[in-house]
């Protein structure tokens, strides 16, 4: 009698834990997948605009070719290599400027994400979604799938 309650136990056991196990991959919804899709899609498509806004700042600034806003980029906070590249203060101003505005818009694109993540997906929700996203392949599979399709979405 007792290996026969020892055997429903350990059978009831190991019947929740595949349940458990299953349960925990399957706990994302859908629905979850998609709102904290459509966060990393908006925070990408901000990043882009971001990225294009400053690359044509850069490039039609009279005052720098782009290789030496490259260079001087690097070390715009270093006043002895700022002098070492003979910098001139034009140049210092045009990156700064540049540096200024790209910190700028990138505390806004902070902003903007912190706001959709919590309120839009919630805290919670994005952060189970988010460790997901890193432990189970499958999640990571479906959430590929729904940010494929909204991106296919956004770009029509």
């Amino acid at each position: 009698m007792k290996s026969f309650k020892f055997l429903t136990f350990a059978l009831a056991f190991f019947t929740l834990s595949a349940s458990y196990a299953q349960d925990a991959s399957e706990s994302v919804t859908d629905e979850e997948l998609r709102k904290y899709a459509v966060v990393m899609d908006s925070v990408d498509h901000m990043s882009k605009n971001l990225l294009e806004t400053i690359t044509e700042l850069v490039m039609s600034n009279d005052q720098i070719s782009a290789a030496r806003y490259n260079d001087l980029n690097k070390i715009i906070d270093d006043e002895a290599k700022l002098k070492e590249a003979e910098a001139t203060p034009e140049e210092i101003a045009a990156v700064k400027e540049v540096v200024k505005r790209k910190e700028e818009e990138t505390a806004k694109i902070q902003e903007i994400f912190m706001t959709l993540a919590t309120e839009y997906v919630g805290a919670a929700t994005y952060n189970k979604v988010k460790k997901a996203l890193g432990s189970d392949p499958d999640t990571k599979t479906r959430y590929e799938a729904i940010l494929a399709e909204l991106t296919k979405d956004n770009s029509n």
